[in-house]
């Protein structure tokens, strides 16, 4: 493996070997009290792999003098712009798509809801927490889907996890995209049913895969996504319909960052691809991103609905939605369908900064240019430092590294917005493009470092 190969731009004994030569540490532990020798020993809890794998990051991005990026806050609404730590930074991190966050209709409505019901509805829907603004809610959003249903739960990943783990089980099969959102997978691992991959967005590649599992599988679930939140491409919905219906399986499409972003209107991947939506069995969707709220829901048939509404262990034995919530997403979803000059507002930008990062030289990736760009570094080194000079430059933007988009294709992930100006897009490319090549020279040194470590190495081991 070559140097430029491993997680970090280095194998995991050069990046280990690097990490105590930069930060010369010398052995010396403490000795534990007598009271400690006594106790039995205590594994800690967790993946010992991951706990050393954060514990890396995190001393690397010292010793490399990189800020953390992550868990800064905010004060205030993160719009096209934000503010942290007391500076005003261009912001471009954020999934208020359509700049709805805010909006004196949607704020009027929480506090409306706050009024009326309070903050909790202090139980589960199924026992006594029903009110109006859930139904609201789901026949707005059956509306919008042109579904008989819909349900909504308080979080969106758990909504995947609780819905897919509920349908399906033990000798059925989950089969799903290879760049599929954590959710979906953690769903099918509780499900119990076989679960299978196939390469990212080939319809092709879904029609081998069901056509090996028919003989072998009472049920099939085939889970894929209307707008691929690392990548920001969009899959032909049309073949993947043809391919599931003719191999006679089930379709589920997840909404999450196709809602508001997709379509002329943002009535998501179905309206974008002229495809009639009742070719999806199930449409997912979140409420934390156009809708500014928080949690998930599941249009489908009202039979289908029926059936999670009364069993699905994530919404019986959860409270139910909070009402100002609730009441923010139906009001929210409204302004959407009122005013669509925020959808075309918001895929103009993307585009613009697609064609500027393009014309740059920058990796894009296979993205559509709606609401989402990636710029692929490669190496989570240059990639955490040109996230780190970013912000030093006022650019707000979050790098994605190993395991979240597989190794050697890390990134630096935007997030454009309805409210972010063409002077504030064409800035963030520049100043991207500036970031990202002061990264590589700063990361030269590093890898000439790790190459002379590696030759010591193999030095020792021939020296016996």
């Amino acid at each position: 493996m070559s140097l430029r190969q491993s997680t970090f731009g280095l194998s995991q004994d050069l990046k280990a070997q690097l990490l105590e030569r930069l930060a010369n540490r010398r052995g010396n532990r403490s000795e534990p009290s007598a009271t400690a020798r006594h106790l039995p020993p205590r594994a800690a809890l967790g993946d010992p792999q991951v706990r050393e794998e954060i514990r890396r990051v995190r001393e690397a991005g010292r010793i490399l003098e990189i800020e953390n990026p992550f868990f800064r806050p905010h004060d205030g609404i993160a719009e096209a712009e934000t503010t942290i730590g007391g500076r005003k930074l261009l912001n471009l991190v954020s999934y208020n798509y359509l700049g709805l966050n805010g909006d004196p209709r949607v704020v009027a409505a929480a506090k409306a809801a706050i009024d009326r019901y309070g903050t909790s509805v202090s139980a589960s829907r199924l026992v006594s927490g029903e009110r109006p603004v859930h139904r609201e809610l789901e026949t707005a959003l059956a509306a919008l889907h042109g579904t008989e249903d819909c349900v909504a739960m308080v979080s969106g990943h758990a909504t995947n996890v609780t819905v897919i783990g509920h349908l399906v089980g033990p000798g059925d099969a989950i089969v799903h995209d290879s760049l599929s959102h954590n959710s979906v997978i953690q769903g099918a691992v509780l499900s119990g049913a076989q679960r299978v991959q196939f390469a990212h967005n080939d319809a092709a590649a879904l029609d081998r895969v069901l056509l090996s599992l028919r003989s072998r599988a009472k049920r099939v679930l085939v889970a894929i996504e209307g707008h691929y939140s690392m990548d920001g491409d969009v899959p032909d919905l049309a073949a993947m319909i043809e391919v599931v219906r003719r191999r006679g399986a089930h379709l589920m499409v997840d909404e999450a960052h196709a809602l508001g972003v997709l379509g002329p209107t943002g009535r998501g991947v179905a309206e974008h691809c002229g495809v009639d939506p009742g070719g999806v069995d199930i449409w997912m969707g979140t409420l934390s991103k156009t809708l500014c709220a928080c949690g998930g829901y599941i249009a489908a048939s009202r039979d289908l609905v029926e059936y999670l509404r009364c069993s699905a262990p994530g919404f019986v034995y959860s409270v139910g939605m909070s009402p100002p919530v609730a009441a923010a997403a139906t009001a929210a979803l409204a302004v959407m369908l009122a005013e669509p000059w925020r959808v075309a507002r918001l895929n103009a930008n993307a585009r613009l900064f697609l064609q500027e990062a393009r014309a740059a030289g920058l990796n894009t990736g296979n993205s559509v240019g709606a609401a989402i760009v990636p710029v692929i570094i490669g190496s989570s080194i240059r990639a955490a430092r040109a996230a780190d000079l970013l912000f030093r430059r006022g650019v707000n933007v979050q790098p994605i590294l190993h395991p979240a988009v597989p190794e050697r294709s890390a990134r630096l992930r935007f997030f454009l917005s309805s409210l972010h100006t063409e002077a504030q897009v064409r800035r963030a490319v520049a100043e991207t493009v500036a970031a990202i090549g002061e990264a590589e020279r700063m990361t030269v040194d590093l890898v000439g470092l790790a190459a002379q470590l590696a030759g010591r190495r193999e030095q020792e081991v021939a020296e016996g």
